[in-house]
């Protein structure tokens, strides 16, 4: 198995978790929460990481999202300690440490200034998080592995 990614994120920001309330189809995590971030590969293993953080832990999941090629876990709780002993879990469960985890890179940013009102409306049909208004600023980011996202998004607000 390959850990992707493992992020810890220690008190989930407003916007943050109203964007995973968007996609949960768990229990949805509330902003001050702490929440955990998993990717791996196959996506099937997901199921036993779930599993072992659930049974050892008091955290509860927010998404488990199983592809062929990966699978994304988030993980939360209002106890940070928790949270932690569930990715100690689940690093136990890999046989794993922390530091195998690959590494998160930057494969493009931008800033859009002055979206169009067309442009706008595409992407809040997606309805996931805040809106865009029709000449704001839009700044994407992708990173890899992807499950760094929630990090990243976190630390910016």
């Amino acid at each position: 198995m390959e850990l992707r990614a493992l992020t810890y994120l220690d008190v989930l920001q407003p916007q943050v978790a109203g964007f995973i309330q968007t996609v949960a189809q768990g229990v949805m995590p509330l902003d001050g929460q702490a929440a955990l971030v998993v990717e791996i590969a196959p996506g099937i293993a997901v199921n036993a990481l779930t599993d072992v953080a659930l049974k050892r832990t008091g955290v509860v999941p927010g998404m488990q999202i199983v592809e062929r090629a990966y699978g994304l876990l988030e993980l939360h709780a209002f106890d940070q300690g928790e949270v932690r002993q569930a990715a100690s879990a689940i690093l136990e469960r890999l046989g794993l440490a922390e530091t195998d985890r690959l590494a998160p890179r930057v494969l493009s940013r931008e800033i859009i200034t002055g979206v169009d009102a067309h442009q706008s409306a595409m992407i809040n049909r997606m309805r996931h998080g805040q809106m865009l208004a029709a000449g704001q600023s839009l700044y994407t980011l992708e990173v890899h592995p992807a499950g760094y996202a929630a990090l990243a998004a976190n630390e910016a607000e």
